[in-house]
């Protein structure tokens, strides 16, 4: 049996997740993963060694020295070839403060700047992320098939920060890791059927189905209280008919899972 994969941890995502090179028309996008993306930033921006990356990703040098070896590659069939880059998916964690933090940046985690995300009760503040199944600025309305996915990073109750994100050919159970992959926290979705509202609920995320509409809107009724669904959504295959849900369960860790 093949040994698991270790979660390797990060202080945060990065900030800018597009690149485009100027006058280029080559759209073969390359993806770089937010794990391989740490590895450049403390080896090459931060000057740190293999070691010290090791340590501060909690994950063997060996690890280090590969994911380094991919990410470069990567970025250089970008700057080479002129493609598209984006940051993307991966298999991570968040640094939960409990540890020594190398980084030679303070540790968000441990001064208590990013809070543990939470479900708490109506009326109090929440630090979360919802995504929506997304498509022309719509919610999308079959989970399985949802290419893109929008997200929200949400803190005392007000957006933050949006991001648009394409799932890349992941199907209805895989998108439940994808979102774990992604640290999302609550799913806004159109029909969605009973084997992925499994998924989601086994990877801890909360689920309200049934929704239509704008996207940015539906978002703002769920964080003002007033977003309409039903517990009973399902998705026909056949027909596409769709109804309204929601489910509940509680956040775990690192899923384990490889998107992106």
């Amino acid at each position: 049996m093949p040994r698991p994969r270790r979660c390797r941890r990060i202080c945060t995502e990065p900030d800018y997740i597009h690149f485009y090179p100027e006058g280029s028309s080559n759209r073969a996008e390359v993806t770089l993963t937010v794990d391989e993306y740490e590895v450049i930033r403390l080896i090459d921006l931060e000057k740190f060694s293999h070691e010290q990356c090791a340590r501060q990703m909690d994950i063997s040098r060996t690890t280090v020295t590969e994911i380094y070896e991919t990410a470069r590659q990567k970025l250089a069939d970008s700057l080479v070839h002129g493609k598209p880059l984006r940051i993307s998916g991966g298999h991570y964690r968040f640094c939960d403060g409990s540890a020594v933090c190398y980084c030679q940046k303070n540790c968000k985690k441990a001064n208590g700047k990013i809070l543990k995300q939470t479900i708490q009760t109506e009326g109090a503040n929440h630090d979360m992320r919802i995504a929506v199944t997304f498509e022309n600025g719509n919610v999308f309305q079959h989970f399985g098939h949802t290419e893109q996915f929008k997200l929200y990073d949400i803190t005392d109750k007000q957006i933050v920060k949006e991001q648009i994100i394409d799932t890349n050919g992941s199907g209805h159970g895989a998108l439940a890791g994808f979102l774990t992959d992604m640290n999302v926290d609550t799913l806004l979705c159109g029909g969605i059927g009973s084997g992925a509202q499994t998924a989601l609920a086994e990877a801890g995320i909360q689920l309200y189905g049934g929704v239509s509409g704008n996207a940015d809107e539906a978002v703002k009724a769920f964080l003002d209280g007033r977003l309409s669904y039903n517990p009973n959504v399902h998705c026909d295959h056949h027909g596409h008919a769709h109804q309204e849900g929601h489910c509940h369960a509680e956040k775990h860790g690192c899923s384990g899972h490889g998107s992106h």
